[in-house]
């Protein structure tokens, strides 16, 4: 039998994150966690709890800013025992954040996450750093592919026993352009 899981409530595409607010929200680690959980399924207090190995106030404190922040929101309830359990969502698949001065986002998170002792012994993951120079037009049209393609990563049936994460980024360099070529009798360019 498959442990594969769907997700079971429906969200927007994506989010600014625009506010002091949800700017704090999404820098505490803890709730950057709870958030990137609860795209697999919604969660309850509890079940956020149980999954993190973190006491149930701790959570429910951390959730309510997410909530407050207009992050997270109630998805469904139940009833259990005459008291009504409610489930967490993401408001939106991608939370699109600012970009800061003199940084690549989510860089350092992304070097921080890397186990790449487990990516060595398994032989699983994929890394590469490509230059190309290329018309804008042509840019716009790959950063929609890479998009897409996260999208796609993103919305994938959960399973399996290790979570793998994907860093897409697609940026002019600093490097220097080589000259065009010139034709050595007449001094022009290739037509």
């Amino acid at each position: 039998m498959s442990d594969v899981q769907r997700r079971d409530y429906e969200l927007h595409p994506e989010l600014s994150i625009d506010t002091p607010a949800q700017l704090k929200a999404l820098g505490d680690p803890l709730r950057s966690t709870i958030v990137d959980v609860v795209l697999e399924r919604a969660m309850s207090v509890t079940e956020l709890a149980e999954r993190l190995d973190r006491p149930r106030g701790t959570i429910a404190y951390h959730v309510d800013v997410l909530v407050d922040a207009g992050l997270l929101h109630v998805v469904h309830t139940r009833k259990v025992r005459a008291i009504e359990e409610r489930f967490y969502g993401r408001v939106a698949l991608t939370y699109v954040l600012p970009d800061r001065p003199g940084e690549i986002p989510f860089i350092r998170d992304v070097f921080a996450e890397i186990d790449l002792d487990r990516m060595h012994e398994s032989k699983v993951g994929l890394s590469t750093y490509r230059h190309a120079r290329i018309p804008a037009d042509r840019v716009v049209e790959f950063g929609e592919r890479l998009l897409a393609l996260a999208v796609e990563f993103a919305e994938e049936p959960r399973g399996g026993d290790t979570e793998f994460g994907m860093f897409l980024a697609l940026f002019p360099t600093n490097r220097t352009v080589a000259p065009p070529v010139r034709h050595a009798e007449h001094g022009e360019e290739p037509t």
